[in-house]
């Protein structure tokens, strides 16, 4: 092929040049990260071939519900999301910031002794393309930048892969955060049968294809690539209507709708575990039995949690009401307070992984005193 490095091209590849893609990831220094079966689940980790991808199988997702279930064709991305999302990766679980260790003349700081990887981040969804950059504006969008999530973001290279199946529990299109993705990618791919259709998004990406087996993509083949997006958004029965946010929820904080969600709500932390952009967090100091050394160290917390808001005195917010609200305000309105754009993108993980199956789509709607979400 020529001109691979032009963005905008548009290609067509065998399917049996991703395993070429992915060898050539790791020889340039790449971990590549994308999804696998494990514990039940389509969940993210190294991927060293295409053959540990989740080939053959996708997802049955409904509230509180999520089961593996073998499709009638060979599909290598067959799937919608599962529980894991890239927060796991660019803003890790548990990270050590800094160590201090007593000297005989006082005592030392050393920053946290990490190995940044090289990320590949391969069969990127586009809702998850969204909450990447709803992070990128929380991280790195203000004056105080997270040198941590800099690192990794900076180095991460996005192979987008479009959505071609919508769980039940998907509402991106009316988010309009998916299922196409259209920005933020190196690669995007658009699976068919045998071959996959290749938009290239930036020069880094377009040099990937270099040496692989491409043709140019003709119309027929980009009508049948926009008519799987289609479909996948026409398939969504899921829907939330965001035209009255923020002040929709603001002017109904003592509504009776809190009263019932609580009635619900395990206040479990589920949701914002596997939310996509939830970045609440706690930083801890962690001696050792000695005492001659500690640990600062940051993880992944949850305004679900009572200690979360805990100051002297006690709890700001000791009833469930008041934390699923502060978290579904938070998400939906005052988070474009915030930074500018909400905090939800439509990938449903909330409504599939909450073990009483609530969902705030229906929360919405019933706020709002209608069916409509």
């Amino acid at each position: 092929m020529s001109d691979t490095g032009a963005c905008g091209r548009v290609y067509v590849v065998a399917k049996t040049e991703l395993g070429r893609l992915i060898e050539r990831l790791w020889a340039e220094g790449y971990t590549v990260v994308g999804p696998t079966v494990a514990q039940g689940a389509i969940v993210f980790d190294e991927l060293r071939g295409v053959d540990q991808l989740p080939i053959g199988w996708t997802d049955e997702q409904e509230r509180g519900t999520y089961r593996l279930k073998r499709r009638d064709d060979d599909a290598y991305f067959g799937y919608a999301v599962g529980p894991h999302s890239w927060k796991k990766y660019l803003f890790p679980s548990r990270l050590t910031l800094f160590s201090i260790e007593r000297t005989a003349d006082g005592f030392t700081v050393q920053p946290g002794a990490e190995t940044v990887p090289r990320y590949a981040f391969l069969g990127v969804r586009s809702c998850d393309l969204h909450a990447i950059a709803v992070q990128d504006r929380t991280f790195l969008g203000g004056p105080h930048v997270d040198p941590h999530y800099q690192a990794r973001r900076e180095g991460a290279l996005i192979i987008a892969v479009q959505c071609g199946t919508a769980a039940p529990t998907c509402f991106c299109a009316s988010m309009g955060t998916g299922p196409h993705a259209r920005t933020g990618f190196d690669l995007a791919l658009t699976e068919f049968t045998d071959s996959f259709l290749v938009e290239v998004g930036t020069e880094r990406g377009g040099a990937l294809l270099d040496g692989l087996s491409t043709r140019d993509a003709t119309g027929e083949d980009l009508s049948k690539a926009e008519e799987i997006v289609a479909d996948t958004a026409q398939a969504q029965t899921r829907r939330l209507d965001t035209s009255d946010m923020p002040a929709l929820l603001y002017e109904n904080l003592e509504h009776s709708r809190w009263d019932d969600v609580a009635g619900r709500c395990l206040s479990c932390t589920n949701c914002t575990m596997v939310c996509p952009t939830c970045f609440c967090h706690s930083v801890e100091e962690v001696p050792d039995l000695s005492g001659e050394r500690s640990e600062r160290v940051r993880q992944w917390e949850s305004c679900f949690n009572p200690e979360f808001s805990h100051v002297a005195g006690g709890s700001t917010r000791p009833e469930i009401r008041e934390r699923y609200r502060q978290w579904l305000t938070h998400k939906l309105a005052s988070w474009i307070d915030q930074f500018g754009v909400s905090g939800c993108v439509g990938c449903g993980r909330c409504i599939t992984w909450c073990p009483t199956g609530i969902d705030l789509t229906e929360e919405v709607a019933a706020i709002r005193g209608s069916d409509r979400a």
